[in-house]
């Protein structure tokens, strides 16, 4: 029986960086998905696995980016990929996260961020405070709140679903998991939860009321 909703943020709660991405590439003769593929090569120990585990700063990050990048064969300026992250609210997905957590299912937010300066990872940014005070107010929506940035831990690693469970009080087949990337469902899967590949916000809604029996829009 499915007793809590786990929601990744960006790319779920948020739109997907993806197309920031691709215009990133376009705007700067570089080819398709590179930045996709530079993130997904060595993927447990690359600068963006660092980061989301606070392991290097932004600005070192950066670096270690264009290093990346230029291994590849590719000059990339690894300081401007991190402006490209900030996705728009989905407020479709905002009213089901406060529909579901008014029908009794526990939620958390399970995310793979960085944390700049005072600001916390998952797209908050103090430069834009409207921006800001909306996804803080999303963030407290959820009962729990599990942050990579926070916990030296990211997805895929098998422990960071643990901790979410710990933290709700409940077994992997109790849960149900949202995420846009199939490399973040398959552990959960794995553990036994419920998994839904978010590829827009219709389909991951309906998927989702299926699975819940509840209605979400």
């Amino acid at each position: 029986m499915i007793t809590a909703v786990l929601f990744d943020f960006g790319g779920v709660v948020l739109s997907s960086p993806f197309e920031a991405f691709n215009q990133f590439e376009a705007a700067n003769n570089l080819p398709p998905d590179i930045i996709r593929t530079i993130n997904t090569t060595n993927p447990d120990n690359n600068a963006w696995a660092k980061l989301e585990r606070s392991d290097v700063s932004p600005r070192e990050f950066g670096e270690l980016f264009s290093a990346e990048a230029a291994a590849l064969g590719y000059e990339v300026d690894g300081s401007a990929i991190l402006g490209l992250l900030s996705g728009e609210i989905r407020p479709e997905m905002v009213e089901a996260l406060r529909r579901i957590g008014e029908a009794g299912f526990k939620t958390a937010c399970l995310t793979n961020n960085f944390v700049s300066h005072e600001d916390r990872g998952s797209g908050v940014d103090s430069s834009d405070p409207e921006r800001a005070a909306a996804l803080k107010k999303i963030m407290a929506m959820f009962d729990e709140v599990v942050e990579s940035a926070r916990v030296g831990i990211r997805k895929p690693e098998p422990r960071f679903y643990e901790i979410a469970l710990e933290k709700l009080g409940i077994e992997a087949s109790e849960a149900v998991f949202l995420d846009d990337l199939g490399i973040n469902l398959k552990p959960a899967r794995a553990m036994g939860m419920t998994t839904i590949k978010v590829l827009s916000a219709d389909q991951a809604l309906a998927d989702l009321e299926e699975i819940i029996g509840l209605k979400l829009r």
